[in-house]
């Protein structure tokens, strides 16, 4: 039996994540921990945190496994205008967690979901070495994250997984929304609107399902080889055209194509396609069975 802490339990991978540890790994002890009062999925041995105060982290028994460090806050352009809130939420609360994990001298192992966002754009796949470049408030947060976290474990010795996640799709629980692209383009046909995308649409991004993402990081959690390292999670390349043309003839609408405003295309990252050869050598199990098409049907 292992003990996991799942910290902003009520967030869209979280949520999934729980489903899949509840359903495929029985002998798990879940205790989960998020900001709102209550789990919006009703489990149990839940506990409301404010991880962005020291004094409220220390609610957290430490004394696990696994813990996935789902705390964070999403955005592109909004982290300019919310800089305060993009570093306390994203940044502030790992680093409290990381020294409660030293006062309680914790010996779990931290999982935390990174974005395809540190890299910079090229046509072919990233490698987890390859050259970064940040573009946004978040994601110099994220990059900063990876940074303490191995900081942490050069010097204290925390241990910890970082999993780089590029475009995750799809739900294991109803009304437990994701973000980011595929979700916009769904959303929009689902209302009998085209779908807009800005340029022609030839960026390319990794395509991952939830479920083999929640196995990937529950499988990657236990793997030893998976210790102290960052690692990409792979999934089917697709460029923003390609997925769009599916969804549209799914539901029957158009796609506009229209000019980059300005600002968005000077935050744009350009093509992300994951190299996961890496991870892909050590975790043979890890579910990458998922095809984007099919899903549609």
């Amino acid at each position: 039996m292992k003990r996991v802490a799942v910290l902003g339990a009520n967030g869209y991978i979280a949520r999934n994540l729980v489903y899949v540890l509840k359903r495929d790994y029985p002998d798990y002890e879940l205790n989960l921990y998020g900001i709102e009062p209550k789990s919006l999925d009703n489990c149990e041995n839940y506990v409301s945190v404010d991880m962005t105060a020291k004094e409220d982290v220390k609610k957290i028994d430490l004394s696990c496994d696994i813990v996935f460090m789902f705390v964070g806050k999403t955005g592109s352009a909004n982290g300019f205008d919310e800089y305060e809130a993009f570093i306390d939420v994203n940044e502030r609360t790992l680093l409290n967690l990381l020294n409660e994990y030293r006062k309680q001298k914790s010996r779990a192992r931290i999982v935390y979901p990174s974005t395809r966002l540190v890299y910079k754009g090229k046509d072919e796949p990233q490698r987890e070495e390859d050259e970064k470049e940040f573009k946004t408030v978040y994601a110099i947060n994220k990059y900063a994250c990876e940074q303490y976290l191995e900081q942490f474990h050069r010097i204290y010795d925390v241990q910890y997984s970082i999993f780089r996640i590029c475009i995750p799709y799809g739900t294991l629980i109803p009304k437990a929304s994701s973000y980011g692209t595929a979700e916009f383009m769904l959303n929009k046909a689902a209302k009998g609107e085209n779908i807009t995308i800005y340029g022609d649409g030839s960026v390319r991004r990794t395509l991952t399902y939830v479920y083999d993402l929640c196995k990937i990081l529950i499988e990657g959690a236990i793997s030893e080889g998976c210790a102290n390292s960052v690692f990409n999670v792979g999934g089917e390349d697709y460029s923003l055209k390609d997925m769009a043309e599916l969804i549209a003839k799914k539901y029957g609408i158009g796609i506009d194509y229209v000019p980059w405003p300005d600002d968005a295309l000077k935050i744009e990252s350009g093509s992300t396609v994951f190299d996961s050869s890496k991870l892909d050598a050590l975790i043979k199990n890890h579910m990458t069975k998922s095809r984007f098409v099919e899903w549609l049907k």
